[in-house]
């Protein structure tokens, strides 16, 4: 059985500093996107969650590393 636990993040003020998550990939409709057409997050203010043959990354890091893969979500 796989666990993912996260710590959240609180700014000074005792307010998330995460404000949404959207999942782009389901079960029964998978998305990808190629590493020239990978999309930005509220304007580059968020980050997209991809899984690619190099693991999960962020989209970022998939633009750097010239691959694409299925988007799994993205964070804001």
């Amino acid at each position: 059985r796989d666990i993912l636990h996260l710590d959240l993040k609180y700014d000074k003020n005792n307010h998330p500093v995460i404000q949404g998550l959207k999942i782009i990939s389901k079960p029964g409709r998978r998305v990808y996107s190629g590493a020239k057409n990978m999309p930005s997050v509220r304007n580059n203010y968020g980050t997209l969650i991809v899984s690619t043959s190099s693991g999960v990354i962020t989209g970022q890091e998939a633009l750097k590393k010239k691959v694409g893969g299925e988007l799994i979500c993205s964070v804001w």
